[in-house]
């Protein structure tokens, strides 16, 4: 395998790069954190914490890269014991499993857990001498958290970032990219929506051209996947320790994950591997690529692109779901309007705080709750079954998306009626169609479907390919963090000693 091509690196590969890094990082004062800190914050050093009290979290200061985990408190720029969350009760999603939804609207800057996925791309690109800030232009590709995740990420290392994106994402994201973006040029919208990777692609190829782009494919890059794995999973392993330690009859049944780039998938890897819960790859029902082989159009920003993303394991994957933007949509009125959020309260007597939280689910956020409710009754599960999965960002990015479909479906207001419609539809009458269990057949039938995009397109050798096949290929890359972290400090230091720090925390 073309190890450096995937980042898949334990040295430095080019000793120039490396020291200009150093360099401007010691000159701008930049200091990295290792992934283990990212996964415990409670080892991010002493000084660094007491420095952050003074830092707004949205602040493009490069501390804010000690803020790239789940462990962020709401609203304050503090810490939290553990990641917040929400445990969905029955009222609300009609089922007897325990649906648990970590927030990620908490992670800084963006917030959304893509900065996550952009800083784990990034840093071992840095620290092994693939990528130099003093000479490459970072090329984020994504419909859209991503290319955010990745303009904060290369603006607080003082590296110029381009995003890449889609020309119909939601106004929001081209706000915030606005305001962040060195030059406007640095914002590349590619025709389409949501489903449009292929163009994406085209537009990726014709950057890097130009030797001095370096493109942060998230589809493909595995440290995406490594990252999550690392630092997602253990976080979401964390969150239902804590409850089985007031409810110890508890078992984690399940864990579900809508499916843009996959990276977060590979936190349903750790789960699996930690707990033996099953993993439910989620994408919209307009666009069933896996479940049908199909294609399409749909709202549901940031997931099912038409193509099986390099870094989906999906071998390892239990089932597949597929949801509608109708329901996504509809219910993110439901869950940000007064009148919807009376609804929920008088009618089904939710509980008055879930239902002010709610609005702390953006639309992949619904999705991966309503995949949720599917799977626990595909499977069964009981009062004692846990389902986790994360609320990728908040209703905030999608106030615009909300303002057209108003406009459009409600023009005299949204009423009780309106939010009893969609509620019944879509949750009260949810059901396991568009769900498949996947056997042996099933998965590599999903597997072959990625040949297209990655040999025949990409040129990845299929070798390369297929050797993803095995868990041993992604076992062997889960072993990467501790080295990277090593990589972190000096390479200078014998093979025999300890590492040696390189900001002098």
């Amino acid at each position: 395998m073309d190890l450096e091509r995937f980042g898949l690196l334990q040295t430095v590969v080019n000793e120039g790069n490396y020291k200009s890094s150093v360099n401007r990082f010691q000159e701008e004062n930049i200091l990295l954190p290792t992934f283990e800190e990212l996964a415990d914050p409670t080892k991010i050093p002493n000084p660094v914490k007491e420095a952050l009290k003074q830092i707004d979290p949205n602040e493009a200061h490069p501390l804010n890269l000690f803020r790239v985990h789940w462990y962020n408190e709401y609203g304050t720029g503090g810490t939290v014991d553990v990641p917040q969350h929400i445990v969905l009760p029955s009222e609300l999603t009609g089922v007897d499993a325990k649906i648990v939804l970590a927030f990620g609207n908490r992670f800084p800057m963006i917030t959304a857990h893509k900065v996550l996925a952009a800083y784990s791309c990034f840093a071992p690109r840095v620290i092994s001498g693939q990528f130099n800030p003093a000479h490459h232009r970072a090329i984020w590709p994504s419909t859209g958290n991503f290319a955010r995740g990745g303009i904060a990420i290369s603006t607080l290392m003082r590296s110029r970032g381009v995003a890449v994106l889609p020309e119909n994402m939601s106004q929001e994201r081209f706000d915030w990219l606005d305001k962040w973006v060195m030059n406007p040029d640095d914002i590349i919208r590619t025709p389409g929506s949501e489903s449009n990777v292929k163009e994406i692609y085209d537009a990726c190829n014709e950057l890097e051209k130009d030797e001095s782009n370096f493109i942060f494919n998230q589809f493909s890059e595995y440290a995406n996947h490594i990252g999550h794995y690392a630092v997602t999973g253990r976080a979401l392993g964390h969150v239902f320790e804590t409850l089985k330690a007031n409810q110890p009859q508890l078992n984690l049944a399940a864990c579900t994950f809508a499916s843009g780039s996959a990276g977060t998938l590979a936190a349903g890897d750790r789960l699996k591997d930690d707990y033996g819960a099953k993993i439910t790859a989620v994408e919209a029902l307009e666009c069933p690529t896996m479940l049908y082989n199909g294609y399409g159009e749909h709202n549901i920003q940031g997931i099912g692109d038409k193509h099986i993303p390099l870094i989906h394991n999906v071998m390892n994957t239990d089932i597949v779901a597929g949801i509608s933007d109708a329901a996504t949509d509809g219910l993110n009125l439901v869950f940000t309007t007064d009148s919807g959020k009376e609804y929920l309260k008088s009618e089904h007597q939710v509980p008055a705080e879930i239902v002010d939280n709610l609005r702390h689910l953006g639309f992949s956020s619904i999705c991966n709750m309503m995949a949720s409710i599917k799977t626990a009754k595909e499977l069964n599960l009981g009062p004692n079954d846990v389902i986790m999965t994360v609320a990728t960002d908040g209703s905030e990015l999608y106030e615009s998306e909300k303002a057209h479909l108003m406009s459009d479906k409600y023009p005299n207001g949204f009423t009780a009626k309106d939010a009893h419609e969609i509620f019944t539809t879509h949750v009260v009458n949810a059901d396991s169609q568009h769900l498949e269990i996947l056997n042996d057949v099933g998965r590599n039938r999903i597997f072959n479907l990625g040949y297209y995009t990655w040999v025949e397109q990409q040129g990845i050798p299929v070798e390369d390919f297929d050797a993803r096949r095995s868990q041993e290929f992604w076992h062997e890359l889960h072993k990467f963090p501790p080295i990277w972290d090593c990589l972190l400090y000096t390479s200078d230091a014998a093979d025999d000693t300890p590492c040696v720090d390189l900001g002098g925390r």
